[in-house]
């Protein structure tokens, strides 16, 4: 599609909310399914907070590379493991440039004090910054990281040092991770000292290939190339907007018109139509992914082991994964997907029995008609396409057994944040790993440590956390299996969760784009990528 053309459409759709990109080299326009919460990505734990500030305006020490979970240089070049395993050194890219916006002009290079800052804020509840801006990092803590990491030392201006009190593993991975994006010390302190702390979160200041402009709500954000960026054959693209709109269908519909080059979350119903236009690729892959329903253990009837086997001996799986994902998807029966390594397929699913179910909640002191709240998602995620419908087809298969679900709903800011404060009753949910090892499953969603974070059941079992705890301290992956083996035959007997399905990822887009790749941890990158003229 011409330049002119693709700008029309932009116009049409109401994107460009000012002067057009009259002399612009290259723009995409992405079809995003939500607002994200803010633009600090070590606050979130969600795919739509990341892509619009960690995959655009920042770095992190490691990264993935592109599609892919291998691990390669980021901001650190190289780094050194001592033999024990507790101390690693990093050592930093020079010349990295922080972003010039019109909040903020840096005074100096990316160094060992940005990466002091961005951790040390973590760490610390009475660090500076965190007492002026108080807030949580879900991801950081669910992960045991705030226990585990003992200090963080500069060396010297490039060269920074990490001492664990116990093995990780798992450690150069976490960092690759999007919530450890390394933010500006400088830009920190210039907030401290307006009294505007709280603007890191909506005016965000990285290292990354794109430069934050401005943020609507519920309608668009906006980004830049960054021209200064550390490798510049990643930077493609002069101008990057996302075009938020949470109705699947109306997305596609922008897709097909050419309003947008790339988009997200077709509808299963969508597929074939999707397939057969000439002007759209619509590549896809095995989802790493789980959608699951969790149940609040800390709210009765939940409390009493046989309830939750009721239900999750009621939920008609086979026929949700027709109706919700249309030969999208694969039965789940564990808690992580069978794509990842440790998974036990010695495990299987209670048989469907819903007669046997009701007896069970009559035995169990459950009187029929009791009512619950069964909280939907409001957005498609990779691993949940229709939520609505899923809780609808719940709320039948559980009303044959004589409980009454209230389906519930909030938009998915809301919902994240009173999720994790436990005030479901049965929620859900899901999860596309984030770095390729078992720890981001097991602990991140399932650890006592995750409760008020990822881990929606707030289900603590002490014999599960020490296998999956022991397991992280070790660097033998078949001793690791072995625990971790263990760990996911006690999760299936407690049943903190109900594993429903794994989804396909489907990926549509203009053929005009040019090296996107399709992250197995449910990113959107843009970095690398280009639009044909």
């Amino acid at each position: 599609m011409r330049k002119n053309a693709v700008i029309q459409a932009m116009l049409v759709a109401g994107l460009l909310a000012s002067a057009p990109f009259a002399q612009a080299a290259s723009n995409l326009v992405f079809c995003s399914e939500g607002s994200p919460a803010g633009f600090d990505p070590a606050l979130y734990t969600t795919g739509t907070d990341f892509d619009a500030a960690a995959e655009t305006v920042f770095n992190r020490l490691t990264q993935f590379e592109r599609g892919g979970t291998t691990v390669i240089p980021g901001l650190a070049e190289k780094w050194d493991i001592s033999d024990d395993g507790l101390t690693y050194t990093f050592h930093l890219r020079p010349g990295v440039k922080f972003h010039t916006t019109d909040y903020f002009k840096p005074s100096r290079d990316f160094d060992a004090d940005d990466v002091l800052f961005t951790f040390h804020r973590m760490l610390n509840k009475d660090d500076p910054f965190r007492k002026a801006y108080p807030t949580e990092f879900p991801y950081f803590t669910d992960m045991g990281m705030d226990q585990n990491i003992a200090k963080i030392d500069k060396v010297d201006d490039m060269t920074v040092r990490f001492t664990l009190n116990s093995v990780d593993a798992a450690f150069i991975q976490n960092l690759a991770m999007s919530f450890a994006s390394i933010q500006s010390a400088e830009y920190a302190a210039q907030l401290l000292k307006e009294g505007k702390a709280s603007d890191i979160n909506q005016k965000p200041i990285g290292t990354g290939p794109f430069v934050f402009k401005r943020y609507q709500k519920d309608a668009q954000i906006r980004f830049t190339g960054n021209k200064q960026y550390w490798n510049p054959d990643d930077v493609k693209i002069d101008n990057l907007i996302f075009a938020i709109n949470t109705d699947a269908s109306v997305r596609m519909q922008k897709l097909k018109a050419g309003e947008c080059q790339v988009s997200v979350f077709p509808r299963p119903a969508d597929i074939e139509s999707l397939k057969a236009d000439a002007k759209l690729q619509l590549p896809d892959q095995a989802g790493f992914n789980l959608g699951y329903i969790a149940y609040n253990i800390e709210h009765p009837p939940f409390d009493k082991l046989e309830v939750r086997q009721a239900l999750d001996m009621a939920v008609n799986k086979k026929a949700i994964i027709n109706a919700v994902y249309q030969g999208a998807g694969q039965l789940a029966v564990n808690s992580l997907p069978p794509t990842q390594w440790s998974y036990d397929d010695s495990i299987k699913d209670a048989p469907f029995d819903p007669e046997k179910a009701k007896q069970m909640l009559k035995d169990a002191g459950v009187k029929e008609g009791t009512e619950i709240t069964l909280w939907a998602m409001p957005v498609q995620r990779p691993y949940n396409p229709n939520a609505k419908l899923m809780a609808e087809m719940l709320q039948a298969d559980w009303a044959k057994i004589g409980i009454k679900a209230r389906i519930v709903s909030y938009e998915w800011g809301e919902y994240n944040k009173r999720a994790k404060a436990g005030e479901h009753d049965a929620l859900l949910i899901g999860w596309t790993g984030d770095n390729g090892d078992p720890d981001n499953w097991l602990g991140v969603l399932y650890g006592c440590d995750a409760i008020g974070g990822n881990n929606y059941s707030r289900w603590c079992n002490k014999d599960f956390d020490g296998l999956v705890k022991k397991a992280k301290t070790l660097n033998d992956k078949d001793e690791r299996s072995k625990l971790y083996m263990q760990a996911q035959h006690i999760l299936k007997d407690n049943v903190p969760i109900t594993p429903v399905a794994h989804s396909t990822v489907f990926q549509p887009m203009s053929k005009s784009v040019k090296g996107f790749k399709i992250s197995p941890f449910g990113l959107n990158s843009f970095y690398g990528v280009s639009v044909e003229k």
